[in-house]
């Protein structure tokens, strides 16, 4: 339509047909996610809080919450509650004997909460 003609112009219906969401379909899932998961994370803090329903796991620097808790139902075959993630700054080191300064990787930390009756084997 023109801007200041007076013709109106009749809109066409027009049906765009939507396509189906498509989901990334995974051949082998198991591989995935265990890149996900590194290894179950063992020291005295993790080890008091598995008493609670809360396991630590070094986890893969681009996991996210949803990719750790996927990984978690088809690993150990139990739903989380709740996961929190955390990162593990780098550190520099010494050695003590050269001198020469280096840097310890960091890396990323999940806190995974399971319901009380719920339990991973770890150890």
């Amino acid at each position: 339509m023109a801007l200041f003609s007076k013709k109106t112009e009749e809109k066409k219906d027009v049906v765009v047909a939507k396509k189906a969401a498509t989901k990334a379909t995974v051949v082998n899932g198991r591989e995935n996610v265990a890149r996900v998961l590194s290894q179950p994370r063992i020291t005295e803090k993790a080890t008091n809080g598995i008493e609670n329903g809360v396991y630590v796991f070094d986890v893969a620097v681009n996991s996210n919450k949803k990719q750790i808790k996927e990984a978690i139902k088809r690993i150990y075959n139990v739903t989380p509650l709740k996961v929190n993630v955390t990162t593990i700054r780098r550190k520099t080191v010494r050695n003590p004997r050269t001198g020469i300064r280096g840097v310890k990787s960091g890396g990323k930390k999940a806190y995974v909460y399971l319901k009380k009756g719920d339990t991973i084997s770890i150890m």
